[in-house]
């Protein structure tokens, strides 16, 4: 078969997929073996908040940055909701009245994280938290003191400390209390925007070269297997490609949040532009190359092959998020781990009135303390049921739920899911009857129903739920609300957690024998780090900016270290 049939399958392939194609490695016996386009001293692959913080953590040590992205910057980092995870005494906390330590904060992460790293990185992670977040504020990133006045999966406007985990769940009590580690970022709306556009803006003060609507499609690496730099595919600036490209991407994104196959659809017209108007430009990276692409979950082929039971789930994310990275690190011999860990987020709190009633699985068994935050709910409902689950409310709950979703001002994120599942619930006069209207076993039902308002009453909760939480559920009649995966109405968002194997210390891609791949790193959601076990609101996001300065150092580090071996030899 010839280059060009091949290189014609490829295209239709990754047209019919949506998914950017990555190449094979460019060989070259040496970097003077190629014609480069230009060249810096780190590469940066990916510009959200990972690959921001690397090229202004490189830029600090005095290295020359390039740093490219696939659209115009900020990923799904802007996307979100901007919190940081943090602790250790910082300074909004003792504000709040909150005295948290680095040994509070490690023995509380230490049951979300696992063995996702090892125990010196999360001490490491932990005891470097508060001087992370003022890192950031030196980039004008501003936090805040305010704690909501209850237990919310994300604060409103005016409020931006707050427990973004189970911090406060009994069952993760330990020595010390608990304390709030979400920090969210001052400012309204989403605050993911508010956070990016700081970082963009150090970025640029920092004179570092941005190249947009730029995708790395395949490394270039010597005999010896060492990373030289990349193949960047540009579409030309201020063309009505580029244009289009913009328009579609931006549209696509914009889509995903309830017309997904419309938006993928509109994806692939995207990223035909890019197959045919981008044009290549070889970047040669001195000190290496950092890949902070982010996860893959807008690769469904990734999915389907790593963890399956979640391609139903609602793709949380950008198009970037598409494996990219981690597919490129894979091609010069890098491993990649945990890919299949994926983080589904239940969220039943908002409103509070939710989580005082129980969840169960189809045939009527209760299986989660419903106060949990919602990506462990959301785990236990899709590794061990199926995706499947109804949350069991009675009238004075229902009528609670429907007051504050109208009333409580909840984010509309927050209160039109609330309102028209409610509303939406199958109805029964007895537990018996709802059970029939839901298909589950009436009896077991019964027996479920009967333990939990015996727990309520004062007795033991079989799944550890705190006093303040539970409520009786025995005023007629009775609901049965669908939270399961395939609600129209309630989408169950995933993101992956999984990425490449890489050197704790340096954030160097590793190979399978546990050997570094020369001038190759990775940070974020495309490595393996803090939060590739199981996730809590801001965790990500704060093992995007700690992996990413850890990555951009370690690359300016490289820099200097090759240019005064070619000094040494001149």
């Amino acid at each position: 078969m010839s280059n060009a049939s091949t290189a014609s399958d490829v295209t239709a392939d990754a047209l019919k997929t949506g998914v950017l194609p990555i190449d094979k490695p460019i060989l070259a016996e040496h970097a003077d073996a190629i014609g480069w386009s230009t060249e810096c001293d780190v590469l940066v692959v990916g510009f959200g908040a990972a690959g921001a913080s690397a090229a202004l953590e490189a830029s600090q040590h005095g290295a020359r940055v390039c740093i490219t992205d696939r659209f115009d910057g900020g990923g799904a980092s802007a996307k979100s909701g901007g919190v940081v995870y943090a602790g250790g005494g910082t300074a909004y906390q003792k504000r709040a009245g909150f005295n948290d330590t680095a040994e509070a904060m490690h023995e509380y992460l230490g049951h979300e994280v696992g063995d996702a790293v090892s125990e010196s990185t999360l001490r490491d992670f932990c005891a470097q938290s508060n001087a992370m977040l003022a890192w950031l504020e030196s980039l004008g990133i501003e936090f805040d003191s305010t704690v909501p006045p209850k237990k919310t999966s994300y604060p409103p406007d005016g409020f931006y400390l707050y427990f973004s985990g189970n911090e406060a769940v009994p069952q993760f009590a330990g020595q010390y209390p608990p304390a709030p580690r979400g920090h969210r970022v001052k400012g309204a709306g989403l605050s993911g925007s508010v956070m990016f556009k700081a970082m963009r803006t150090a970025v640029a003060a920092a004179g570092v070269t941005v190249m947009t609507q730029s995708a790395v499609r395949r490394l270039v690496v010597d005999s010896s297997g060492a990373v030289l730099g990349a193949e960047v595919w540009q579409i030309p600036g201020d063309t009505k490609d580029a244009r289009r490209h913009r328009r579609l991407s931006r549209l696509a994104d914009r889509l995903n949040y309830g017309a997904a196959r419309i938006s993928d659809l509109v994806r692939r017209r995207a990223l035909a532009i890019e197959l045919s108007s981008a044009r290549p430009v070889l970047v040669r990276a001195r000190g290496g190359v950092v890949l902070s692409t982010g996860g893959f979950i807008f690769n469904r082929a990734m999915v389907a092959r790593h963890a399956p039971g979640y391609l139903r789930n609602f793709r949380l994310g950008t198009s970037g998020c598409d494996g990219s990275g981690i597919r490129l690190g894979q091609s010069a011999g890098g491993d990649a781990a945990h890919l299949e860990r994926i983080s589904a987020w239940r969220f039943i709190n908002p409103p509070i009135a939710w989580a005082r009633g129980m969840v169960i699985d189809p045939q009527g068994r209760r299986f989660c303390n419903e106060e949990v935050y919602g990506a462990l709910l959301g785990h236990e409902m899709c590794e061990h049921h199926g995706g499947k689950a109804w949350l069991v409310i009675d009238s004075r709950l229902r009528g609670e739920a429907i007051r504050e979703a109208l009333f409580g001002g909840l984010w509309t994120f927050q209160s039109i899911p609330a309102i028209v599942l409610t509303l939406a619930a199958k109805r029964g006069r007895t537990i018996e009857q709802l059970a029939h209207k839901i298909g589950a076993d009436p009896s077991l039902m019964r027996q479920t129903w009967d333990a939990y308002n015996s727990g309520a009453r004062g007795g033991d909760d079989a799944m550890g739920k705190s006093p303040a939480m539970r409520q009786l559920i025995d005023a007629p009649p009775f609901y049965a609300l669908d939270v399961s995966v395939g609600s129209p109405v309630f989408p169950c968002p995933a993101i992956t957690l999984g990425g490449l194997r890489v050197d704790e210390q340096t954030g160097a891609v590793k190979q399978a024998n546990g050997a570094c791949v020369p001038g190759l790193y990775a940070a974020g959601r495309a490595a393996v780090g803090i939060a590739s076990n199981h996730y809590v609101s801001g965790l990500a996001l704060a093992d995007c900016i700690w992996s990413g300065r850890r990555a951009g150092r370690s690359a300016s580090k490289a820099t200097t270290d090759t240019s005064s071996q070619v000094r040494a030899t001149a």
